[in-house]
């Protein structure tokens, strides 16, 4: 009696088993190509599914473009020994008499240090009275102190120099050697010589973005770009503040690839081949390198340049396909361009799941037959 009871049981346990097996999910990366396919708007989904090619890859090559206004490239340099409202001068007048009308009785020379220019450009000078400087350079108001005082003091000698102030400088914030406010001089009044001023960038060249603000205006520019293009180098003006940072374009990795997360770029322009290469390629037991998409949200003038339509409105749901064992498919991939925002998702090989199912049954049936030899021997003592 106990052989028939101990095979009856084998039997239920191994339907059992098969039932597990085929009734539960596999643990997966996500969906296959089948399922991603199914999605498709030709099945009634919600999203284009499109094989990359030599059209598409111009089609969606859009690489955004940095630049400064003609309103910040048309700025002149400011003369560096022109006066401004808000600048502050340093006076030295020297009399000529043991007792002048500014020097004490021991000395004969006078220092005014620290003279600011209102903001009506006038700085007052005793015994001068209020003179005029913005619009002057620091000889003319030499010129025209002289003048006012000649009058009241025999043979004056008069120096002006022109000190930094808040009329003539910039601020500088974010990835820069040195944070700070800093003068227009001779020597700094283009934006490059103003970073060289402020100790240069401290983040990669390749991933830099030099923002300027100019009251209601706005510029960026690449880093790079502005050594590469000298129109870019604009000239400076008071009161204007310089950004710089990291570029904040990113795109995440999904799916049987070496890394799952979201990844910042690393260039100015980062193709599939490099996105893959930057996650650490493909996983060479799981990966399909036939299932590798890039799914995106498309301005509409992409989108119908893609698809080769001109009744789309508003963003579309798209999602690129890139075979790397067809012929040319590394090529493809080297040329298709990662945008901002970007998925990459690689899907598993078919056989992958069928490993999963037989490591499943065959772990399932191992488990069975220590539950049927435990009841045997429970039945056999």
């Amino acid at each position: 009696m106990k052989q028939p009871i101990s095979r009856w049981a084998r039997g239920i346990a191994f339907l059992v088993a098969v039932s597990l097996v085929a009734s539960c999910g596999l643990p997966r990366v996500g969906p296959n190509k089948r399922e991603i396919f199914a999605g498709s708007v030709q099945r009634e989904g919600d999203a284009f599914i499109v094989s990359v090619n030599d059209r598409v890859t111009r089609a969606t090559a859009v690489v955004p473009s940095l630049g400064f206004s003609d309103t910040f490239k048309n700025a002149s340099l400011l003369g560096s020994d022109t006066i401004r409202p808000g600048d502050t001068l340093g006076l030295t007048i020297w009399e000529n008499v043991d007792d002048g009308l500014l020097a004490a009785e021991t000395a004969n020379a006078t220092i005014l240090e620290e003279v600011q220019v209102d903001g009506a450009g006038f700085v007052f000078v005793p015994y001068a009275g209020r003179i005029r400087a913005a619009g002057n350079t620091p000889e003319r108001i030499r010129q025209i102190i002289t003048e006012r005082l000649e009058d009241q003091t025999p043979d004056p000698q008069v120096e002006v120099r022109r000190l930094a102030g808040d009329g003539s400088t910039v601020s500088l914030v974010g990835a820069v050697g040195s944070q700070g406010v800093f003068a227009i001089e001779r020597p700094t009044r283009t934006l490059s010589s103003m970073l060289a001023r402020a100790g240069g960038i401290t983040i990669a060249p390749e991933i830099a973005q030099v923002t300027v603000l100019r009251g209601d205006h706005k510029g960026k520019i690449w880093f790079q770009d502005l050594y590469e293009n000298p129109k870019f180098d604009i000239a400076l003006r008071g009161g204007d503040r310089v950004l710089v940072e990291e570029d904040t374009r990113s795109f995440t990795a999904l799916g049987a690839t070496g890394t799952q997360a979201r990844v910042p770029f690393e260039t100015q322009v980062i193709s599939a081949v490099e996105a893959i290469a930057q996650v650490g390629g493909l996983l060479s037991a799981s990966a399909d390198p036939t299932g590798v998409f890039v799914l995106r949200n498309e301005p509409a003038e992409v989108a119908n340049q893609v698809l080769g339509r001109d009744d789309l409105i508003g963003a579309q749901r798209m999602v690129y396909v890139l075979d790397l064992t067809e012929p040319n498919g590394m090529f493809m991939a080297r040329d298709f361009i990662i945008r901002d925002q970007d998925t990459l998702y690689v899907t598993e090989a078919p056989f992958t799941q069928w490993n999963k199912v037989i490591a499943s049954f065959t772990g399932t049936l191992g488990a069975v037959s220590t539950v049927t030899s435990a009841a045997d021997a429970l039945s056999g003592g």
